[in-house]
This record gives C-alpha cells, sequence and structure tokens, in this order.
C-alpha cells in the first residue's frame, strides 16, 4: 500500500517545496533568472495595455441596458453612504499587501498576475451579463477610480457582475502568506462585501461570486508564475 502511494504523494510535495523556495527569493537572486524577468516585463506590458481600453469598456457598459434582478437578501440590509469606510478599508489593505510583497519578488510577480487576469474575468462577465444595478444604489465615491473614468459626468454602475472591489479583498487574501494575514483580509473582505451591498451598488449574487474569482485569477496567476521556478538545489 506505502509503494502505491508514494508516487502520488511525491509530486505534490515537490510542487510545494518549489512553490516555498521561490517565495523566498531576494530581488538579486529573482532578477538574475530570464523567466522571472520575461514574466515580469510581460504582466507589466499586459497591465499598462489595459489603460486605454478599460475607460471605454466601462463607459460602453455604462451606456449598455440591462435586466435588473430581485434579491430577497439585499432587502434585508439597511441603505447608506458607506463610501468612506469601504475605501478605507479597501486602500488600506492594498497598501498593507504592497509593503508585504515589495521584498518579495516571486509573489510580488504572481500578483501582478492574478490582477490581470481578474481584470480580464470581470470584463468578460460584464460583457455577458448586462444588468441594471438595484433600484435603491447610492453612488460609491472612489477616489481612485473617479478620476480614471471621469465618472463626475457619468458615474459607471452598470459594472455590476462580479463585484470588483470583494474580488480584489479576495486577492489581497490570498497574495499574503500566514494564517494570520489571511483571516485577517479574509474579514476584511467579508466587510468590504457588506459595506457595497448597504451603498446597493452590486446584488448580493455579485458579492458571493467575487471570491471564487479572485480566487480563480490566482490560480491562473500561479500556473504562470510556478512554472517558471527553479528546483531547490538537492
Amino acid at each position: 500500500m506505502a509503494t502505491l502511494l508514494k508516487p502520488l504523494d511525491f509530486p505534490q510535495t515537490a510542487s510545494r517545496s518549489r512553490e516555498n523556495h521561490s517565495e523566498t527569493q531576494s530581488w538579486p537572486v529573482a532578477w538574475a533568472q530570464p523567466g522571472f524577468r520575461l514574466r515580469l516585463g510581460l504582466v507589466v506590458a499586459l497591465l499598462l495595455s489595459l489603460l486605454p481600453v478599460v475607460p471605454g469598456f466601462y463607459h460602453f457598459i455604462q451606456a449598455r441596458p440591462g435586466r435588473l434582478l430581485a434579491d430577497p437578501l439585499l432587502a434585508l440590509l439597511p441603505v447608506h453612504d458607506v463610501s468612506v469606510p469601504t475605501f478605507t478599508l479597501i486602500y488600506g489593505a492594498i497598501a498593507a499587501t504592497l509593503v508585504y510583497l515589495l521584498p518579495r519578488p516571486q509573489l510580488l510577480l504572481r500578483a501582478f498576475w492574478a490582477y490581470y487576469f481578474l481584470q480580464l474575468l470581470r470584463m468578460g462577465t460584464l460583457w455577458l451579463l448586462p444588468l441594471e444595478p438595484p433600484t435603491t444604489l447610492l453612488i460609491l465615491h472612489d477616489p481612485v477610480m473617479d478620476r480614471i473614468f471621469e465618472v463626475t459626468t457619468q458615474p459607471i454602475v452598470r459594472d455590476l457582475f462580479f463585484s470588483g472591489h470583494t474580488a480584489t479583498m479576495m486577492l489581497l487574501a490570498l497574495a499574503g502568506r500566514g494564517r494570520a494575514w489571511r483571516w485577517v483580509l479574509g474579514l476584511m473582505m467579508v466587510a468590504v462585501g457588506l459595506l457595497v451591498l448597504v451603498q446597493r451598488v452590486h446584488y448580493s449574487y455579485d458579492v458571493l461570486a467575487a471570491p471564487f474569482f479572485g480566487w480563480l485569477a490566482y490560480w491562473l496567476a500561479g500556473r504562470v508564475v510556478l512554472g517558471q521556478a527553479p528546483k531547490p538545489a538537492a
């Protein structure tokens, strides 16, 4: 029996060992690898290529009529403008995660790829599922996105499925390491999900689906990044 199980256990152990090895690399060690430099340069170029595309795409989404959904769970929550606590949590989590990731180039690289995949996944679901926002929506004022999309003249409110705010918080929770980190970021993700529902900028379906898409984006990023991680020395 032990002989039969050994071949099944070994690949997983080796994969985990390579992953742990890559995560502890310093910048000089990572930068010396052509694969790292290629993947870093490529993802930066891909993210920059989205900048001229994203505003036009979201204005297209905003101009397109959609379907209004019934949401019994949403009806149970109060309605309030909670823009300040929402973005305090989001940008606080982003800042803390960047501080953690900057000395860890492989984890930072995976986070960049995950964010890129998340944008593609969200643009795909938004294109496939045109929706009208909840009727009691209150405009969520994001100090960064408002400027990028120039929503002072045309607020973007039809970018519904799935919740990008909640999915981003999921990515941040996955990007770090350690149980305490993930518990704290996980609780912050739940708080952000509840706040965007109180603001009525999303349906409950958007928020509940968001962690799955965040996980999927991070998983896809792992297939890109971990494929170039070197084996640990024997």
